[in-house]
């Protein structure tokens, strides 16, 4: 089932060209996270389509910097869309704490647009739609193929086409939006290059920018078919709920399908068991850890990364430690999912950033001595085997653990929970360590040296 906003109307306004042919609508379709699915299936507006114009345009940025998180305008017209809400590499998105920016499309040649479509995803502030499109043939008088970011482009030979906003009020903003701008008969008009002035979804979020998926030029008299569904996703992504609802958890295994069985049966079982403790212990004022978080396995580099509520991970590496240390490090990512230390700055850019030995320290100080302390990971056992070691606290993830650890046990089991709250708070970590064990950081990490030391030392 699909819910449909409201279709609005968007009179064109003229500057230096032809009066178009008719006064389009804009009418937006939306699917909220619990309905959306990789089809893109709107009541009311197509789904999007293979063959069109848009297909073989030419797509650019002229001003504003795309987000290196993301796709390249490529993914705009590939005729391929995301398989879940959260895939940063299948969407093109302008990059976090800029405005935004032009995207410039040239249909190499002039002709009659009877539809011009958008399609977004994304389960938060970078689902909905915001930007106003223009329109040239290229023979109008004053015509600037790149006005500069100062200048209207309808003082500049372009034609004001819609302005679009897909934002609803007082509605979650999260989910799958659909545009179609098309007039009730007729067409938009004779035109080559298409200019979208796309704007964030909200001016004190610098990351709220929009996740296009694709984007469809419909010419008059062509004809289009849908994308296929299996153009779209593989197979659809395995969902598990964390044991107390609180959260949904997404595992696509599409481009690792020797790990399907694995992810079902050991992966998410163990993400959904321990989410609602690992938010419990990383709680503070106010917060409320994520209600969805996906996990991509799939070939590449190192072993994993976060990035907000999307963990990918090298399935090459997962394979080779299926018995060992696969399931311990995702883990790890699920607690960087549950921190979200990025909020405090999204609302003060100013706001400096917590210590990075924290940041992967609290992470492995769950993993090796909460949920697997008998693997001996992070613990005195592990410390043996390493050589030429020096003790000291932001030595490396694991050697971070093992102090929080010995702190924790030592002076207040609570620590961690302080410590979160303050990188999460952006607040001085410092004196988290002052009033918990009545010792500075060096003066505690020169405790813990000597007692490692001691521990280290031939019996």
């Amino acid at each position: 089932m699909t819910a449909s906003l409201a279709a609005l109307g968007i009179a064109i306004f003229l500057a230096g060209g032809s009066p178009a042919l008719a006064v389009p609508t804009v009418v937006t379709g939306y699917n909220n996270n619990d309905e959306a699915s990789p089809a893109f299936a709107f009541s009311k507006v197509p789904p999007p389509s293979k063959g069109d114009a848009a297909e073989k345009a030419v797509f650019q940025v002229i001003t504003g910097e795309r987000d290196r998180n993301g796709g390249d305008t490529a993914v705009l017209h590939d005729g391929r869309l995301p398989a879940e809400a959260d895939e940063p590499g299948a969407n093109f998105f302008f990059r976090a704490g800029t405005a935004g920016g032009w995207l410039r499309v040239d249909l190499g040649r002039v002709i009659e647009i009877k539809r011009i479509a958008s399609y977004s995803w994304h389960p938060g502030s970078r689902g909905p739609q915001v930007y106003t499109l223009y329109a040239s043939d290229g023979l109008a008088s004053g015509f600037e193929l790149q006005p500069l970011r100062e200048a209207r482009p309808d003082q500049r030979g372009w034609q004001t086409i819609a302005a679009v906003d897909t934002r609803g009020k007082g509605k979650e903003p999260g989910g799958q939006y659909g545009v179609s701008i098309a007039p009730a008969e007729g067409t938009l008009g004779k035109f080559r290059y298409l200019l979208f002035d796309i704007a964030r979804t909200a001016d004190a979020d610098p990351f709220a920018h929009t996740f296009y998926s694709e984007i469809d030029v419909i010419e008059a008299g062509s004809e289009v078919v849908p994308i296929p569904f299996a153009s779209a996703v593989a197979a659809p992504p395995f969902v598990i709920w964390a044991t107390n609802r609180s959260c949904s958890i997404s595992i696509n295994t599409a481009q690792a399908p020797d790990l399907k069985d694995w992810a079902e049966k050991k992966l998410g079982p163990v993400l959904a068991e321990w989410y609602p403790e690992l938010a419990a212990l990383l709680g503070s004022t106010g917060y409320t850890a994520p209600a969805r978080f996906t996990v991509e396995l799939k070939p590449g580099r190192g072993v994993a990364a976060t990035a907000g509520t999307r963990i990918t991970a090298n399935s090459i590496w997962i394979k080779a430690e299926l018995e060992r240390e696969a399931l311990g490090a995702l883990l790890h990512e699920e607690v960087h999912v549950i921190q979200q230390y990025g909020r405090a700055r999204r609302n003060s850019p100013e706001a400096k950033a917590p210590p990075g030995w924290l940041v992967e320290g609290i992470p492995d100080y769950l993993r090796w001595f909460k949920y697997e302390p008998q693997s001996h990971g992070a613990d005195i056992v592990w410390m043996r085997g390493l050589r030429n070691f020096t003790p000291r606290y932001d030595a490396g993830y694991r050697v971070s653990a093992n102090f929080l650890n010995y702190a924790s046990e030592k002076y207040d089991t609570n620590l961690v929970t302080k410590l979160n709250a303050a990188c999460r708070e952006h607040r001085e970590t410092g004196e988290v360590f002052k009033k918990s064990a009545g010792k500075t950081l060096s003066e505690l990490n020169d405790e813990w040296v000597k007692w490692v030391q001691e521990e280290l030392a031939p019996k």
